[in-house]
This record gives structure tokens, C-alpha cells and sequence, in this order.
């Protein structure tokens, strides 16, 4: 505790950093990618809501002959993890044997389970005493749990995507890239190649916070292709990881990844990926497979105007009460529960008219999840001004 306060009143040297980074990594099991050489590719959100990137890049960068081998942890608070939102589909296992891992990476080229239980331990243990001594918001401890997860996960390719805004860590452009800097430096120093964008999280990415009603929206998206928030980060992620791992510019990577989901090979590793690892692929071309909640109940407008501003940590809190999130660790997730927006940022509304739908199979959450979804919103006369989706690229 006192080592974290200290680290959180003081910071660290650069050096500093990377030697804690190290001692994390190597302080329990670590992963051999080394047999897939400069193939190996992996990506990291700094924690984001309705942030479900990896559902997509994951089956597009495998599709284009690169290997996803990829730990991935559940969410806590209002932001929801990649395991959690794999869970939701039927059938699919999260834990598999170092062999399993192996061999499916190899042949499928994604595989996404959860964390083994040894992998940096020394990160779990600080971790809980960051959480209760307030001292999680500090840019040499963020780097240090975030680089020593990736480096003992094994890839030699890294993309980091780091969130920026109110339903991010990181509230203003220049935190996100003082952690973006400090990350891709210390996976230089350990010899990867690093890549980092910095983008926004003033609204959710995407219309679904939730787990299965975000893997619906994933599987939508990478079938049809549609242009949107969430497929252009998703694109801007996968072109990146392809211009490293094929050493080619981010440009012609983009051409690629865009064909790549245009002639339906990146849904069809999708639904490979999934059923290879347990999962009812079918509930990726039918949505009604997945959980579904018994209540879905509309929110609509106060008043006339345009959505000004969406407070999206906010947002993440009224999809927690639903119980697509967990308060705290032990908390079990509904994956049927969330919420799906009709309207975000710029978009102009009426009065009466529908924002979003709460779904919830708890029905006493739903007239808080609905006052405190309101409360994250303001409206304007005016169209707001929307900036961009990726605010930096630090390499």
C-alpha cells in the first residue's frame, strides 16, 4: 500500500516503470508465441463502454493470416470485458488447456480465453490494493499492469487502444497520451513492436451495452459491413495490427481489412473462431439464440432538440443496474441484460420520441437504470460539434 501511494503521489522514471513492468510479467506463467514469429498480433482497450472491438478485430486479423492468441479479463464496474461478453454465447469455453490454446491459434488463427490464474499475479494482488487505497488512477501503475499483462501473454505485435473521455480512465486528450506514450515505450523496451491510438469515449461505442446484445451487434456488423463508430475504430485497430505483423503502412493494411469484411471471410472466421471453441456459431446469424431478457422497456425524450452530450460512464452505471455489470468482483452478470440505443451524440430528437430500450430480467432496477440514463444526457438547440473518432496514433 505504501509502495502504491507513494508511485501515485511521486510517479516513476521511465526505467522505473519497465523494471516494475518486468518483475510483473515474469511473476508467474508466461506465454511461447514464439513459434508464430512476427505473426502473432494482439490488441488492448484500456476499458471502455459498449466497447466489443475485439469481437470484430479478432476474426478480421485472422482472416489476413495473422495469429490472435488472446487473454482477455471480465469487467468490473461500468465497463464490460470480453469474457463476459463470449460467456453469452451458448456452448462457448472460456478456459482451455495450454494445448487447446495452442493448437487453436495455430490452425483457427483466433483464440480468445480467459486469463490463466497465474499469469502476473503480482498485477492481480496490486491491483486489489489500488482499488482500496484509491490509488487506480496513476499513469506508471496503469502502464505496469497493463504492458506486464501483454507481455507475458506472448504476442510480438501490439496494438493498444487507448480510451479517452468521460467513460474512459483517461478524461482528456493529453493523460490518454502520456499512458500511450509510457505503454508503447516500455513494449519497445521489452522488444515488441507497439502501436497505440487514442480514441473517444465521450459516448459508448456502438448502440449495445451488454453481453449478448453486443456480441449481436458484432456479429451484425462484421456480416454486413455497415459504416458506423464502432466499425471504423474496429477497422483503424485491424489495420494497424495487419501493417505490423505484414510490415506494410497502415494504408494499404486498411485496403485489406476493408475486403476482408466486404467478401464475408472475416464473419465466416467469426463463426469459425466461435464453434471451434465451443460456441453455437448459429447464434451469430440468429440473434434470438442468445439471452434474451424478459423485460424490454423504452426511455423516450424529455424534449426537443439534439443530444448535446452522453456522459458514457454514466450510461455503463444504468446498464450495471440492469445487471450487465458487476458492482464488485463476486457480482454474477445477466448476459440478456443492457441496453440499446436509438439515439447518440449529434443526433437530433423529439419529445416523446425513443433514446434507448432497457432490457433486464430484474424489473425493480428498471425505473433507476431509466433516471440515471436521463441524468447522462443533456440536450442543446443547437447540432454539438462531434470530434473525432481517433484523436492520436503514438508509435
Amino acid at each position: 500500500s505504501a509502495l502504491c501511494m507513494a508511485i501515485f503521489y511521486k510517479g516513476m522514471t521511465d526505467r522505473e516503470t519497465a523494471d516494475l513492468t518486468m518483475s510483473m510479467a515474469r511473476s508467474g506463467d508466461t506465454v511461447d508465441l514464439s513459434e508464430f514469429g512476427d505473426l502473432s498480433a494482439d490488441k488492448h482497450s484500456t476499458g471502455g463502454v459498449g466497447d466489443k472491438t475485439t469481437l470484430i478485430v479478432a476474426p478480421i486479423v485472422a482472416a489476413l493470416g495473422a495469429k490472435v492468441a488472446k487473454m482477455s479479463g471480465r469487467g468490473l464496474g461500468h465497463t464490460g470485458g470480453t469474457v463476459d461478453k463470449l460467456e453469452a454465447i451458448p456452448g462457448y469455453r472460456t478456459s482451455l488447456s495450454p494445448e487447446e490454446f495452442m493448437e487453436q491459434s495455430r490452425t483457427v488463427g483466433a483464440c480468445v480465453i480467459s486469463q490463466t490464474g497465474n499469469l502476473t499475479p503480482a498485477d492481480k494482488k496490486l491491483y486489489a490494493l489500488r482499488d482500496v487505497t484509491a490509488t487506480v488512477d496513476s499513469i506508471p501503475l496503469i502502464t505496469s499492469s497493463v504492458m506486464s499483462k501483454k507481455l507475458a501473454a506472448g504476442a510480438k505485435n501490439i496494438v493498444l487502444d487507448v480510451k479517452c473521455g468521460s467513460g474512459a480512465f483517461m478524461k482528456t486528450p493529453d493523460d490518454a497520451k502520456k499512458l500511450a506514450k509510457n505503454m508503447v515505450d516500455i513494449g519497445k523496451s521489452c522488444g515488441r513492436n507497439v502501436v497505440a491510438l487514442i480514441t473517444d469515449m465521450d459516448a459508448p461505442l456502438g448502440k449495445a451495452i451488454g453481453n449478448s446484445l453486443e456480441v449481436a451487434e458484432a456479429a451484425r456488423l462484421l456480416k454486413t459491413g455497415e459504416d458506423c463508430d464502432l466499425m471504423r475504430v474496429s477497422m483503424a485497430l485491424a489495420s494497424n495490427m495487419i501493417a505490423l505483423v505484414k510490415k506494410i503502412s497502415v494504408g494499404e493494411a486498411l485496403a485489406l481489412v476493408k475486403e476482408c469484411v466486404r467478401s464475408g471471410a472475416a464473419f465466416e472466421k467469426m463463426k469459425q473462431w466461435i464453434s471451434s471453441q465451443g460456441g453455437d456459431s448459429a447464434c451469430l446469424d440468429d440473434p434470438s439464440l442468445l439471452p434474451q431478457a424478459r423485460l424490454s422497456v423504452p426511455v423516450t425524450s424529455p424534449s426537443d432538440g439534439y443530444i448535446g452530450s452522453m456522459d458514457a460512464q454514466a450510461i455503463g452505471s444504468a446498464a450495471m443496474i440492469l445487471g450487465a455489470g458487476r458492482a464488485s468482483k463476486n457480482d454474477v452478470i445477466d448476459p440478456a441484460a443492457g441496453i440499446v440505443l436509438e439515439k447518440k451524440t449529434g443526433d437530433r430528437v423529439k419529445k416523446g420520441e425513443t433514446l434507448c430500450t432497457l432490457y433486464t430480467n430484474r424489473e425493480n432496477s428498471v425505473e433507476e437504470a431509466k433516471n440515471v440514463f436521463l441524468a447522462a444526457l443533456s440536450f442543446t438547440a443547437e447540432k454539438p460539434e462531434i470530434r473525432p473518432l481517433v484523436l492520436g496514433r503514438v508509435e
